[in-house]
């Protein structure tokens, strides 16, 4: 895995190709990445390393991420979005 340690190549990296991820990762990066622990932070670096289809399919409830650590940050990504 590689470890993405600049902002700038975090929000590179939020930048998908599908907008449902992008107005999901983008805010977050912006407002909430800052106040992860590093440990949250390496998960979602290496959340932002797993293929599209499966980030829109955890995103939307199609299918539960099998991942602990990931499907917790989805999970927190989630519950930001919704309140």
């Amino acid at each position: 895995m590689v470890e993405i340690h600049s902002k700038a190549r975090i929000r590179w990296a939020c930048r998908r190709g599908m907008l449902e991820l992008d107005v999901l990762f983008m805010p977050f990066v912006e407002e909430a990445y800052d106040s992860l622990n590093a440990e949250q932070q390496a998960i979602f670096q290496r959340l932002l390393t797993q293929e599209d289809p499966d980030l829109f399919a955890w995103f939307m409830g199609h299918e539960k991420c099998k991942d602990e650590q990931l499907n917790s940050m989805v999970q927190l990504i989630l519950n930001r979005v919704r309140v």
